[in-house]
């Protein structure tokens, strides 16, 4: 007669906990991983986009072009 093999037990005790511990430090990881990301590929070329274009921005020379453009109205009261 032949016997059937032993199987191993089941880990039940302490499971939950074990796989949480794994699941937020990977999700930590990975939340870092992006936000390091973001930071470099979005962030920081947008304030050097921005930097640029206020480095060249007149503000009076522009508001003189609206004017003779007549985008501003005056209505005496």
């Amino acid at each position: 007669i032949m016997s059937a093999p032993i199987l191993a037990k089941p880990q039940l005790r302490g499971l939950l906990a074990k796989r949480l511990r794994f699941h937020i430090i990977t999700a930590f990881i990975l939340s870092l991983g992006c936000a390091t990301m973001y930071k470099f590929g979005v962030a920081e070329p947008g304030k050097k986009a921005y930097q640029n274009v206020y480095r060249r921005y007149d503000a009076v020379k522009d508001f003189e072009e609206m004017n003779q453009a007549g985008v501003f109205q005056y209505r005496k009261p």
